[in-house]
């Protein structure tokens, strides 16, 4: 099983991050025996990224960067102006995680999350069109950036657009440089064999977030956790699996990630708890 680098989400603890949360939390995230952070952009300028980079850089750390989209951030089914704004926003994503050294961007970079709506076939492939036509300038602004965007499905509850890995890989088809994040808890939800989805995804695969089934830490739940790493392993994926939960003391965010309850006895334990047992399943590097 391949060993690979582990990294942890700032929203475990804060929302939205600032500077003063990410000098705060860094190097415990270090001293834990993190491999890198993964930084959330909720809006550009709430975190300096020339700053970021410099912090983790005294530390040892590399940096992730994921995609937030909020309430009217929209590239399909909206009108001209949003799409404009949107992918402004994404295109300023991409230049904070090439200041930080990240490979990535990732996310749900297709609609505002909760956003749902029914749509019959016929509607469903032209909002498929739009978002390979509003996604290919920001792809572009990523090559020449050295960032790829790794789009995110989401659970039926928190989109309707793209839930399953079928439906991003048949949505993605014209944009070959796009590749996916595979959230597992999304996918606990959506996929009926989660390993075998993974191996769909293939290549394709960009990012990877991990938590337990209930947002709390990996290995407390009753994932297949062996078989998704020897899957992401058949699929070629070499990247690394970031964990990614949310605090509750942001009300917004608790409540657009349903937080209704405490996910382990303390928050950092969702971070400690979770590393421990990745770091089981996998051989020392």
């Amino acid at each position: 099983m391949t060993s690979r680098q582990i990294g942890v989400n700032t929203w475990v603890w804060t929302s939205p991050l600032t500077d003063d949360s990410l000098r705060r939390l860094a190097p415990t995230i270090k001293d834990w025996g993190f491999d890198l952070v993964e930084l959330p952009v909720e809006n550009l300028g709430d975190w300096d990224p020339v700053a970021a980079a410099a912090l983790l850089g005294d530390l040892g750390l590399g940096a992730t960067v994921t995609l937030v989209m909020g309430a009217g951030s929209e590239l399909v089914a909206t009108d001209a102006a949003t799409v404009r704004r949107t992918q402004d926003y994404l295109r300023g994503v991409i230049d904070a995680a090439r200041t930080v050294g990240s490979p990535v961007i990732a996310g749900p970079a297709y609609a505002s999350v909760g956003r749902t709506w029914r749509m019959d076939p016929g509607e469903r492939r032209r909002c498929y069109g739009e978002l390979a036509e509003h996604l290919a300038p920001v792809a572009e602004h990523g090559r020449a950036a050295g960032v790829t965007l790794a789009v995110e499905p989401l659970n039926r509850y928190e989109t309707s657009l793209l839930n399953t890995v079928d439906q991003a890989l048949e949505a993605l088809a014209p944009l070959p440089d796009v590749g996916l994040l595979l959230d597992v808890y999304h996918m606990n939800i959506e996929e009926t064999d989660v390993p075998a989805a993974i191996r769909r995804a293939g290549a394709r695969i960009a990012h990877v977030q991990v938590c337990a089934n209930d947002r709390g830490a990996p290995g407390a739940d009753h994932l297949p956790w062996a078989q998704i790493l020897a899957a992401l392993d058949d699929a070629g994926y070499v990247g690394p699996l970031c964990i990614e939960s949310f605090t509750a003391e942001n009300a917004t965010i608790a409540t657009a990630a349903s937080i209704w309850r405490p996910l382990a006895v303390t928050q950092d334990a969702i971070a400690v708890d979770g590393l421990a047992h990745l770091k089981e399943l996998m051989p020392s590097s």
